[in-house]
């Protein structure tokens, strides 16, 4: 059976609404596609290890991470050599995240956090090990023009040789994602 491991968002939960569509639609078509959507840690340095040992653990053949989660995913899939889809993945993390220093509250439990420079710092870290991708064949990369926090353009620059979808219009959070459902399987060769 396939496993596919997907991380959601900066401040989000297994619960967003990407993740919940996402689910449903795996289980009520792909017998053989077997999804993990955990709760990923709001500390960014626990969420790192939190996600190492949900690899180690479950063996998953792909990854799906949206926003923060996509910079997740990419850097993992490159470490493991794994399938990803990033969906309007974060390219550079600790440069759009400072705003976040301090304390936040995840949006979709109420749950208050602490940001801590370390935290970015460790990002910084992840994505210079990143500068360059290493396997562009092992992603699919969908993006939304119009996305309020993250410059697509950054993205499909970074991603090049990937397979680059791009959708004018949209936002952050990825309207209209179950269209590209199809796309997802055929590169995810899902069963």
């Amino acid at each position: 059976m396939a496993k596919i491991l997907y991380l959601h968002g900066f401040a989000s939960s297994a619960n967003s609404t990407k993740a919940l569509h996402l689910k449903k639609h795996i289980l009520e078509n792909y017998s053989k596609t077997e999804i993990i959507i955990p709760n990923i840690e709001n500390n960014i340095i626990d969420a790192v290890q939190q996600i190492d040992k949900l690899i180690e653990e479950f063996s998953p053949s792909a990854l799906i991470g949206s926003s923060l989660g996509g910079f997740y995913a990419t850097y993992f899939s490159e470490k493991y050599n794994l399938k990803c889809v990033g969906i309007n993945p974060a390219v550079i993390p600790p440069a759009e995240m400072s705003e976040y220093l301090g304390e936040n509250k995840n949006y979709s439990t109420g749950k208050k956090f602490f940001i801590a420079q370390e935290q970015l710092d460790l990002l910084d870290r992840m994505g210079r090990e990143i500068n360059v991708i290493k396997y562009p064949r092992n992603f699919m990369i969908l993006l939304q023009s119009h996305d309020e926090k993250l410059d697509y353009r950054v993205a499909t620059n970074f991603y090049q040789g990937a397979v680059l979808d791009v959708t004018f219009g949209g936002n952050h959070s990825f309207e209209n994602l179950e269209i590209h459902f199809p796309k997802i399987k055929i590169f995810l060769d899902m069963h």
